[in-house]
């Protein structure tokens, strides 16, 4: 197992030990443990090979012996022990909201409550509140998360259905007698969240699609079995559903199945006025030929309107205007930042962050490591960050590698609004990524004014993540979106749009806005590994959404005229 792997299962160790409410010192101990393996500058291999791994500061006798068992096996003893100790249903109650282990754990010994439904039942019998350290607004808080929890359960991220929807196409359009296959509905709209996967295929002979189609390995059980639909639910309890209709249906079918509702009533209601009936097999009355969706929206005397855009938030106006935006596009991403190392609670190093960049092509990558203050994410003192912008020098120097590295910091915005860092820190970096990541509960014109007092300060480049939502797992916090556009845009700050799938923010709702208003987006995947730089395809996705083309984005620039308006603090 490697290093992040074993801090992984040493998190679990901690996090069942507090379950049990035991010790807190051998708790914080694992927990220690896991931030030094995750912040490890050498191979853990060669220090265990080497006998050395209890050179590593916080990693004593008793931790050494399970972090070695843990890499040459995968396993534990402890943590085998604990697992069977603990029932399953506690740590399903770490998702709920606003509930920790703490809690959870005194539930469990003053009212042996082990799954979320007789959480749910005692809170509404109002046992909870008559426990120590409880009350009414706790049980209240605590419905309130399972509420939301019971909501996240049937939805799924963008990210993830989209992979699951790709894998479908790629399976589908490999099957004898299929002629086309695409993906609709809100996947296809890219919707934050999804509710279900909607597939489309033209075929003039389904019977044996769709019999394939229910009898595959990933299928888990057939809500519905038809000649030309079928719904199933794949193992993880999502439903899929899949339509097939004849090729010259096709356009109208996608177009109908994509999306969305209000957007396909706009759209009848515009067929109507010219006498035509549109639904998802034709467009009766039209005597055009149509074969694509182009042709279709051109016989309405239309431009295409692409389907992010298709949510009747004035797609179709515009396309009567010829107003519609020439959206992003992800050959248009020529960097990123906002960007996490091991020198914080990342996975990689600058050189390997740097090596992944240059895969793919890119001018230029900045790295935005946790300022002090957070301290749960290893953030750095003022004389670590300084050790890594010498090293980002050293490293850009050296030609190494094609891509520019360029030094910032995730710098937290506390709770009045001051940066976490003073000014004469922050002027020794290339850019400054604020951010709030403490302190939620504020009521939304305290953290609206915390934002925009962040946002006044002359070092503050761009505000990361707005509203601090977590998606299907965190609301987001109280603030006033539009008061903070407002402040953006008079104070000449980039807002980013975190492609961290579970962030997606700021929403796409609010970028229409923000770019009527010259607010500059930043399209950050705030990238904790190699891997996750790859989010930045789910930010693309996004901005096309908000209605976002290549001159509102920073991302777009040459790494001259970046530098140029980083240099000058100019956006």
């Amino acid at each position: 197992m490697n290093a992040n792997e074993i801090a992984h299962l040493l998190e679990e160790i901690a996090t069942l030990m507090e379950l049990l409410g035991e010790n807190a010192f051998k708790i914080n101990a694992f927990r220690r443990g896991a931030r030094q393996l995750e912040d490890l500058s050498e191979d853990l291999g060669s220090l265990i090979e080497e006998d050395r791994l209890d050179s590593v500061p916080g990693i004593g006798k008793a931790l050494k012996e399970i972090i070695e068992a843990l890499y040459h096996t995968g396993t534990v003893d402890v943590l085998e022990d604990l697992r069977k100790q603990v029932p399953e249903g506690l740590t399903e109650m770490l998702k709920i909201p606003g509930l920790g282990a703490k809690k959870i754990s005194a539930i469990y010994n003053k009212l042996n409550i082990t799954k979320i439904n007789e959480l749910k039942k005692a809170c509404k019998a109002e046992k909870l509140s008559k426990l120590p350290g409880f009350g009414k607004k706790t049980e209240d808080k605590i419905l309130d998360g399972i509420a939301h929890l019971e909501e996240y359960s049937k939805r799924r991220l963008w990210w993830d259905a989209n992979e699951t929807a790709n894998t479908f196409l790629d399976s589908l359009r490999e099957l004898e007698g299929v002629e086309r296959a695409e993906v609709a509905g809100s996947v296809r709209r890219g919707k934050e969240t999804i509710g279900d996967i909607d597939l489309l295929v033209a075929s003039s002979d389904p019977v044996p699609i769709m019999k394939w189609f229910v009898s595959q390995s990933f299928t888990a059980s057939v809500t519905s079995h038809g000649e030309t639909k079928s719904s199933i639910r794949i193992k993880d309890g999502l439903q899929v559903d899949l339509r097939i209709v004849p090729n010259k249906q096709f356009p109208f079918a996608w177009h109908y199945f994509t999306g969305s509702k209000e957007h396909n009533i706009k759209m009848r209601s515009l067929a109507k006025t010219n006498g035509w009936t549109l639904n998802e097999y034709d467009l009766e009355g039209c005597k055009k030929e149509i074969s694509s969706e182009e042709e279709l929206f051109k016989a309405f005397g239309l431009a295409y309107i692409p389907a992010e855009l298709r949510e009747d938030h004035g797609e179709i106006e515009a396309a009567k205007t010829g107003t519609l935006p020439n959206l992003v596009n992800e050959s248009d991403i020529r960097g990123v930042f906002h960007n996490h190392t091991r020198a914080s609670d990342g996975q990689a190093s600058l050189e390997e962050m740097a090596e992944k960049a240059d895969e793919y092509g890119w001018e230029y990558l900045g790295l935005a490591d946790h300022s002090k203050s957070s301290v749960q994410a290893n953030g750095l003192s003022e004389e670590r960050l300084f050790n890594q912008i010498e090293q980002i020098e050293k490293i850009n120097k050296s030609g190494k590698f094609k891509v520019h590295l360029f030094s910032g910091v995730e710098c937290d915005i506390l709770q009045d609004g001051v940066l976490d860092f003073d000014q004469d820190v922050l002027k020794r970096l290339d850019y400054v990524v604020v951010s709030v990541h403490q302190g939620f509960q504020l009521d939304e014109k305290s953290m609206t004014d915390r934002i925009i007092k962040a946002l006044e300060n002359p070092m503050t480049t761009m505000l990361g993540h707005l509203t601090g939502r977590l998606l299907l797992k965190r609301e987001p916090y109280a603030v006033n979106v539009d008061k903070v556009i407002d402040a953006a845009a008079a104070n000449g700050k980039i807002i980013e749009l975190n492609a961290n799938p579970y962030r997606l923010d700021m929403d796409w709702r609010h970028w229409k806005k923000a770019k009527q208003k010259g607010v500059m987006c930043a399209i950050n995947p705030d990238a904790h590994s190699t891997g996750q730089l790859d989010f930045y395809k789910a930010g693309v996705t996004v901005a096309r959404k908000g209605w976002l083309e290549k001159k509102n984005i920073l991302n777009t620039f040459s790494l001259n005229k970046v530098k140029r308006m980083l240099s000058n603090r100019s956006f």
